[in-house]
Parts: C-alpha cells; sequence; structure tokens
C-alpha cells in the first residue's frame, strides 16, 4: 500500500474530528499521521491526515469524507507538489564528553538546542520523515531519553491554496 497525504478543511464544530476518524476506522485503514489545526479562517480548521491505501479505496474514502457535513474541502498533496514537515522533540543523554559531538550533529541537520540539563540535552528539528528519521539514527547511540514527533503538516506548493475558494474539491 502506498501513503496519501490529505489536505482536508472542514468546518471548526465539536466531533467534526472523531467523525473524520471513525470514517477511517470503519474502511480498517491505519492514519499514520493525523495534524489537526486552525486556518486564517478562525471557523474552519485543516486536517492533515497521512493514510495507507490503495487508489480505489483512497477514492471511496473521499467521496466518504465528502458527504460528511462538516467536511468543506478535500485535496491530496503529493510530495511533489507540497512543502510537507514534521516537528520532533529529542531529549538526549549528554554528559561534558558527549555534548560536543551531540552539538555538531543537531547542526548538521538544522536543528535546535531548546534546553541545557547537566545530563542532558532537548533538541527541536522539522523537516521530512526521512530527515528526522535520520538525525534519530544519529542520535540514538547517545541515548534517547525522551522522544514526541507531531503530525505531518502540508501546504500546497505555489500560490494557489485549498482555502481561497469555496465549494468542495476532490
Amino acid at each position: 500500500m502506498s501513503r496519501h497525504t490529505l489536505s482536508v478543511l472542514v468546518e471548526n464544530k465539536p466531533g467534526v474530528l472523531a467523525r473524520v476518524s471513525a470514517l477511517f476506522s470503519r474502511r480498517g485503514f491505519n492514519i499514520h499521521s493525523l495534524a489537526v489545526g486552525p486556518t486564517e479562517d478562525p471557523d474552519v480548521s485543516r486536517m492533515t491526515i497521512v493514510v495507507s491505501v490503495e487508489g480505489p479505496a483512497l477514492e471511496q474514502v473521499t467521496k466518504q469524507l465528502n458527504k460528511l457535513i462538516n467536511v468543506l474541502k478535500i485535496v491530496e498533496l503529493t510530495p511533489s507538489a507540497a512543502v510537507q514537515r514534521e516537528l520532533l522533540l529529542l531529549k538526549v543523554r549528554a554528559d561534558a564528553t558527549t555534548r560536543e559531538q551531540i552539538v555538531t550533529v543537531v547542526e548538521m541537520f538544522r536543528a535546535h538546542i531548546v534546553d541545557l540539563a547537566p545530563e542532558s540535552l532537548t533538541i527541536e528539528a522539522t523537516g521530512t520523515t526521512d530527515k528526522l528519521e535520520a538525525l534519530f539514527r544519529m542520535l540514538e547511540p547517545f541515548g534517547i531519553r525522551e522522544m514526541v514527533q507531531s503530525g505531518m503538516v502540508a501546504l500546497g506548493r505555489g500560490p494557489r491554496s485549498i482555502s481561497s475558494s469555496g465549494g468542495r474539491q476532490e
């Protein structure tokens, strides 16, 4: 199965997230990533959903999503036509002997140290899934104490916007 990124504009109302995620659950699809947040319009939220499905099933899910009353617009964002990013926070063991090596790795990945403690560093990184996985692999030998990763957020490239015109779109 291939992964697809859906950008779904929905009315910012209680219960919408539950209805959308239930639709995927009923169809037996696992959501790999789900990020929900406000848009430039306070009455509209954007859901970025990453799911593994095949073409015909994706089309069916998209049609069913469009039938939900609070769904305004759905667009599939391909990696080449979208800017896609995730956020990763990592707390890494760091003592006097390893701190300099960790800082070098962090700088290589254009990440940031956001918290210093005597025995650990907390690192913030944004980027594609591949970049964040590579950073994790490089820091893993030092000892990962804690980790949290956001879902993917994505916007289409260029001047077009899925929220600039009304109506539904598949």
